[in-house]
């Protein structure tokens, strides 16, 4: 499947592409994972928040991640709200979703290094794209996470 890649601020955002990237984000987070959770954090609004949408043929958001600048939520700059629709799993575009992301991090913060809340069982999705572990296994919101890092 071949996406159309769109890296915007907030105010950038369409109103379809601030539908469909909330709307992908609830079905993933809070329906598919049973997680209730505070999902609109105002992190996504503010001026230095990159937001990375995966378009199919037909304008939907089918991946999204935000990127966020350094102290927003670690110290560091950070990757985080990583979603990938169901019906397109197993092809790639998480891989794709992540790497891209990662550009985005080093292009705006180029002297940073990126950390990452990830949920335990993807560990070695992100030890693939050369995130480290840096922290115990901790629940967060009712799921097991860690805490891990890209230095570059």
């Amino acid at each position: 499947m071949t996406l159309q890649w769109v890296d915007v601020g907030f105010s950038e955002l369409t109103l379809e592409q601030l539908y469909g990237l909330l709307q992908l984000r609830v079905d993933v987070f809070v329906v598919e994972q049973n997680c209730p959770y505070p999902e609109l954090d105002g992190k996504d609004k503010h001026p230095q928040t990159r937001h990375l949408l995966g378009l199919d043929e037909l304008g939907h958001v089918v991946a999204y991640s935000r990127v966020l600048a350094p102290s927003l939520s670690y110290p560091q700059a950070s990757i985080g709200r990583v979603a990938v629709a169901k019906v397109t799993r197993g092809q790639g575009i998480a891989n794709q979703l992540i790497q891209r992301a990662i550009s985005i991090a080093k292009r705006h913060w180029p002297n940073d290094n990126i950390q990452i809340g990830a949920q335990d069982y993807l560990r070695q999705f992100y030890q693939q794209h050369g995130f480290v572990v840096n922290s115990e296994v901790y629940l967060e919101d009712g799921i097991e996470h860690l805490d891990m890092l890209l230095i570059y």
